[in-house]
């Protein structure tokens, strides 16, 4: 582990110290697991804009028409 320092506006601060002791979680851990969060979304955005710059609409074109015109069985709405 290391030591990060950080200035954050008071406001966010607090809001941060009591969010994270209403969860059961220390300021660390809280703030840890925010920029996880973040760096998860960030990351996870890139990497399908790659794929999106990679793909090509003729591949798309070709699995949608292998999918079947059906309605959702019985099944499925049993699920919602």
């Amino acid at each position: 582990m290391s030591t990060l320092t950080i200035q954050l506006p008071e406001g966010l601060r607090k809001s941060i110290e009591a969010l994270a002791a209403k969860e059961g979680y220390t300021v660390s851990q809280f703030v840890a697991s925010a920029a996880a969060e973040k760096l998860s979304v960030l990351l996870t955005t890139d990497h399908l804009r790659r794929e999106a710059v990679a793909g090509r609409r003729e591949d798309f074109e070709k699995y949608l028409a292998a999918v079947p015109d059906t309605p959702p069985s019985q099944q499925s709405d049993q699920l919602h």
